[in-house]
């Protein structure tokens, strides 16, 4: 009856920020992607609520209401009372650094919602769920979604992005939150040219290509705010990575590789170097039509 989810680490390949509206949300345009690797979730019933977290990060999880976790059980309750009323418990084991930049919380809360729908048998579609879950933050929609695509406007105008290949990747974290809206604040510039079209037959190469022109606009201000940041991004480019960025507002920075096998030995030497650091080889999911011999 229990059931499991992946919570995937969401990569922001590239992000552009192309302007703000008047209530001070920033506007965005960026290429998602979702890993391999994240945070694992179960939920089952339960004689009373219970939240159980272990793993490598449980101890920088909050236990209480501002647990996005917990936010996303207590939304649906509110949203299906009679169907959701019954206690579960929830054990999330954490895997992914908090406040890094690649949706850790909010993966986790896309993946409670999955679950929570199927356990209870609620009959909610997926853009409904999007739609319900915005007050949970901006990245909820991409994350519930978790294929390969553009968000733009808030992160809630959602597209999915051609066909995308499985990238190979590195995942270098310095060991350092980086406060978001602290990085927002030290952005010099809002208003930022928007993503070029994708091209029209996207492959490894192509794609490659075609990240060489784009960006993250938060990277510059993430680093003046934490100066490792640019240490990460010269480890990994030390190891010939095709591309090496930051995602979303730091400090998780990224290499793609040619193969997985240059992106497991480019881990494992940044590993020896700085054992500080939280570094692993991983790969990006491909677009549901590529899945088939990967």
């Amino acid at each position: 009856m229990s059931q499991h989810r992946l919570a995937p680490a969401k990569v922001n390949l590239a992000l552009h920020v192309v302007g703000r509206r008047a209530d001070g949300y920033h506007l965005l345009e960026s290429l998602v992607v979702f890993t391999e690797l994240g945070d694992r979730l179960r939920v089952a019933p339960s004689g009373i609520d219970a939240f159980v977290v272990s793993g490598p990060f449980a101890a920088g999880v909050p236990r209480d209401g501002d647990n996005l976790v917990l936010r996303a059980r207590d939304l649906l309750r509110k949203n299906f009372p009679e169907s959701a009323r019954h206690p579960v418990r929830i054990e999330l084991e954490k895997n992914l650094p908090p406040a890094s930049g690649i949706g850790g919380g909010s993966s986790d809360a896309a993946a409670t919602l999955h679950a929570l729908c199927e356990l209870w048998a609620l009959q909610v579609s997926q853009s409904e769920l999007m739609t319900l879950a915005e007050p949970l933050g901006a990245d909820l929609p991409m994350c519930i979604a978790a294929h390969p695509l553009i968000a733009r406007g808030t992160g809630e105008q959602i597209e999915p992005a051609g066909s995308m290949p499985r990238l190979p990747l590195v995942l270098v974290n310095p060991g350092v939150p980086v406060s978001t809206p602290a990085v927002f604040n030290a952005l010099a510039q809002r208003e930022n040219a928007p993503l070029d079209g994708l091209p029209a037959r996207i492959d490894f190469d192509s794609l490659v290509d075609w990240l060489a022109q784009a960006r993250n606009d938060l990277q510059a201000p993430a680093i003046s705010i934490e100066p490792a940041i640019s240490k990460v991004l010269e480890a990994i480019d030390h190891e010939s990575a095709l591309v090496a960025r930051m995602s979303g507002s730091g400090a998780t920075c990224f290499g793609i590789f040619e193969t997985a096998e240059a992106a497991q030995a480019a881990a494992r030497r940044i590993s020896e170097a700085r054992p500080g650091w939280w570094v692993v080889a991983t790969a990006s999911r491909p677009s549901e039509a590529d899945h088939v011999g990967h």
